[in-house]
């Protein structure tokens, strides 16, 4: 079996830290490089649902999207929910690794999994400075109505769904997408002339400008949701790498929801 070490070197290689914002948390939280790793569990979000998981499971390393400590902290007592946590992970002997605005602009990355959940056709990355987000086309033109039905469909299930913001019977022929919060991206989305925008997260006052200011339409789904697709597309990459150096790692994506939102009751004649 390869080291953490060896695992981590790999792990990097597929998405350098060098490319992650200067505020992010990026790269191993804890684990002994010397250790052996023989089982791998991807998830989006460092939670405590998802280290009893991988208790159970048997792993050696858990890779998230998301990082534990994105700001800086003062103590990991196990009273508090992060600091359980760490005590989980280091009881146990799992490793824990993040690769998130890092694994944003990979190519491939979270975008490119996204746009292949949906079975959209990627010509080229939203914005080209940094490679984030990406822009993408149906193979027929659909409805907006339709598409956001396909994201529904296709996404995993969240107690949000999929919110739409547009003329529902409006032809889709390009969109951009962008896995989790997106409503910063609203510049590159408008100035790539595409008819509609997937991503998360967006805010009321920058939903409501780009709804004025163009016939854009808009499909909102769970952070979560956008960025689940990413984990089997990690997995499948390291499951090449295995395969290639003989590692014999198994390697798992955790089907557990962690999207922090439970239930969803719409109002009295709210629409469809």
């Amino acid at each position: 079996m390869p080291r953490l070490s060896e695992v981590i070197a790999a792990l990097d290689a597929l998405w350098p830290p060098e490319r992650a914002e200067e505020w992010d948390a990026v790269g191993t939280v804890c684990g002994d490089p010397g250790a052996e790793v023989g089982r791998v569990l991807f998830a989006v979000d460092p939670v405590q649902q998802i280290v009893d998981e991988a208790v159970e499971l048997g792993a050696d390393l858990i890779v998230t999207h998301h990082p534990l400590y994105l700001r800086g902290t003062t103590t990991v007592a196990a009273g508090h929910f992060k600091g359980r946590v760490v005590h989980t992970l280091i009881k146990n002997d799992i490793a824990l690794h993040v690769a998130h605005t890092n694994a944003d602009t990979a190519d491939p990355g979270v975008s490119d999994a996204l746009a292949g959940a949906l079975d959209l056709r990627v010509v080229g990355p939203l914005v080209p400075e940094n490679g984030l987000g990406r822009v993408c086309e149906l193979d027929r033109p659909e409805t907006l109505r339709e598409f956001a039905a396909r994201a529904a469909k296709r996404l995993p299930a969240t107690a949000q769904g999929v919110r739409v913001a547009g003329d529902l019977d409006a032809l889709v022929r390009t969109v951009a997408v962008s896995g989790g919060s997106g409503d910063s991206l609203f510049d590159a989305v408008r100035a790539s002339g595409v008819d509609a925008f997937l991503t998360a997260d967006l805010r009321h006052h920058p939903a409501s400008e780009a709804a004025q200011q163009s016939p854009l339409g808009l499909v909102d789904a769970a952070h979560w949701a956008t960025e689940w697709p990413w984990c089997e597309l990690a997995a499948t990459q390291l499951d090449e790498i295995s395969d290639r150096h003989g590692w014999g790692l198994r390697v798992h994506v955790s089907k557990t929801v962690t999207d922090p939102w439970s239930s969803h009751h719409s109002s009295n004649g709210a629409p469809n």
